[in-house]
């Protein structure tokens, strides 16, 4: 069973449960939330579940570790997700997040990247981590970049263009 969490300064990290299903559903609404990650969003609450449930919590299962859910210390409101997933159609381990519009531009993102990418240099030992961003997604580009990775490549999935950043564990 998956059971950590990451405190930062504003946020708490903890695994998701299926009483996220409703928050995290609201936030995948917002067409600008989802403009960049090539999901579309979430269409249903039942597609929503099906998503934490299978994935999410599957990735817990299968991996020992996934996406978190991110919540405010300020309000304990659920406010987006962030943290590590492997993808093994690349075979390697990527770093993400979404956040509710409203908090957009105050370094959340940023601070709970850096949280994930130490839980993932640190206890996990991970060697590398990517990121996946479409170019035009400009935030993220800069928060990929604030959490030091690098652009690696780019590369064509699915008709779009993307590009891939890494980073390295320092210290080997």
């Amino acid at each position: 069973m998956f059971n950590t969490i990451l405190e930062t300064e504003r946020l708490i990290l903890r695994p998701f449960t299926m009483d996220d299903v409703a928050a995290s559903y609201a936030m995948n609404l917002d067409v600008e939330v989802t403009r960049y990650t090539h999901d579309g969003g979430m269409k249903t609450m039942a597609e929503m579940e099906r998503t934490i449930r299978e994935n999410v919590l599957g990735d817990y299962e299968r991996n020992g570790f996934g996406r978190f859910a991110m919540v405010s210390k300020a309000s304990s409101e659920f406010i987006g997700f962030a943290g590590l997933k492997y993808l093994p159609e690349h075979d390697l381990v990527d770093v993400g997040y979404r956040l509710c519009r409203d908090l957009w531009g105050q370094g959340l993102a940023t601070e709970a990247g850096r949280a994930a990418l130490e839980f993932g240099f640190g206890p996990l030992r991970l060697e590398r981590i990517h990121g996946f961003v479409l170019p035009e997604n400009k935030a993220s580009v800069r928060v990929l970049e604030k959490l030091g990775l690098h652009f690696e490549t780019e590369f064509m999935e699915e008709g779009l263009l993307a590009h891939r950043y890494v980073v390295e564990r320092q210290g080997k």
